[in-house]
């Protein structure tokens, strides 16, 4: 099926055209009638598979018609990236339409984004807290919305903006259309979709798992040889753009300047930039001025790159959710991609659930005098006496696991407890 069948406007369509898309994706082809029908729906697909195009495609449609010069649409997103290529992505395929965008954000001047919103724009893409800055300064009317689009609802939810979505909506016309789309879908995500979709229209294209053109690779490591691991992967494989995740701005930092200072063409994502140095970053990074980006999960989400040919998991995500975020940066629009993660002792219980994910398609590689030898499993160690003197009984679920990781050394027993590993995400 090509897009002519879903008979958009001409102008609209030119836009399609102009981007040479040929055949919608499948979130594409089941989202775009029923939106276009005006249901709500909730829509769960892996990452690059499409789902910007599908809902803004109908709400360029639906807005071809009716007034102009005042906010119709409102599509909230997680991270300021996210909300700045929704806003790209309207202005490519709208391009024929007249119909105006802005995108909101905080991290840069608010007086210029007021200045945007006076020019009568027809769509918003925002981040939450700087659209309640808007709402709260009165220089955003909300009053005239026909279209609310949750984008990556899941994230929002892990950010905790929740809370913030809840009172955006209360400023919103009761009768409009809301959309919902994510790569994942939480019970919390459910409970906030139920609330505010009515009679949705369910779409879950394939199971919220990497996407099928990616290989996968775990790297059993210790923590002090990760740096050196991944310079021997950089040196030795043939790669385009390399994206590499870490859990803290700080080590995001830290690496990237070691990196630099070995030669590397490399560039830093995190949270600590402002959002000029954060788009100098991304922009260099598009175009190939740099070949290495090390980054926190913000950029596991909003980051169009279609020629990231690896995924380096430095430090192993919190989820596996996560995971699949992260992962989705590579193999997109048809092409392949590689994941390669670093797995230490205190990795060991998500690395053995993402193995249940991922199956046959995971493996697991060596390298001489940097990785070790690490069983996938953690086996119960003997429950350590409490000698708290509150006199409460000892908390069960932070009974330690054993991991012992075998190199060419003597062998090293590592012990971590449940409540070590949750510490991995701060």
């Amino acid at each position: 099926m090509s897009f002519e069948k879903f008979e958009l406007h001409a102008k609209v369509f030119a836009g399609v055209q102009e981007l040479g898309y040929i055949r919608p994706t499948p979130i594409q082809l089941e989202s775009i009638p029923p939106i276009m029908e005006g249901r709500d729906v909730m829509g769960i697909a892996q990452t690059g598979t499409g789902k910007t195009a599908a809902f803004v495609l109908p709400i360029l449609q639906r807005l071809m018609q009716g007034s102009r010069g005042h906010v119709r649409a409102l599509i909230i997103a997680p991270t300021r990236e996210l909300s700045e290529q929704t806003h790209k992505a309207i202005g490519q395929l709208g391009r024929r339409t007249e119909l105006r965008s802005a995108s909101i954000y905080g991290g840069v001047s608010i007086q210029g984004q007021i200045k945007k919103l006076r020019d009568k724009v027809d769509i918003i893409t925002a981040c939450p807290g700087r659209l309640l800055d808007h709402i709260n300064r009165g220089t955003v009317d909300l009053s005239k919305i026909e279209v609310l689009v949750l984008d990556e609802a899941d994230h929002m939810f892990d950010m905790g903006f929740l809370p913030d979505i809840r009172r955006i909506v209360k400023h919103l016309p009761a009768k409009r259309q809301t959309l919902l789309f994510s790569a994942t879908m939480p019970d919390d995500i459910r409970v906030l979709a139920n609330d505010l979709l009515q009679n949705p229209v369910n779409i879950k294209i394939g199971f919220t798992a990497p996407v099928e053109s990616v290989t996968h690779r775990f790297y059993p490591v210790q923590m002090e040889s990760k740096t050196a691991l991944l310079k021997d992967i950089l040196d030795k494989t043939e790669t385009e753009s390399v994206l590499v995740f870490t859990r803290t701005k700080s080590r995001a930092k830290s690496l990237a300047r070691q990196l630099d200072s070995s030669g590397y063409k490399v560039t830093s994502l995190h949270g600590n930039l402002t959002q000029p140095k954060r788009q100098q970053a991304l922009d260099g990074f598009r175009d190939g001025r740099y070949e290495i980006m090390v980054a926190t999960d913000i950029a596991a989400r909003g980051i169009d790159v279609t020629r990231i040919s690896h995924v380096i998991n430095y430090d192993m995500p919190s989820t596996a959710d996560a995971y699949t975020h992260r992962i989705g940066r590579t193999g997109r629009a048809s092409k392949t991609g590689d994941a390669f993660t670093f797995v230490t002792g205190q990795d060991v219980v998500l690395a053995h659930s993402l193995k249940k994910v991922l199956g046959e398609k995971l493996q697991y590689h060596s390298v001489d005098g940097l990785t070790i030898t690490m069983p996938l499993t953690a086996t119960p160690a003997p429950a350590r006496r409490n000698n708290n003197s509150n006199g409460r009984k000892p908390d069960k679920s932070r009974r330690p696991f054993t991991l012992s990781a075998k190199t060419n050394r003597k062998p090293v027993q590592r012990s971590f407890t449940s409540e070590n590993r949750q510490s991995w995400a701060h």
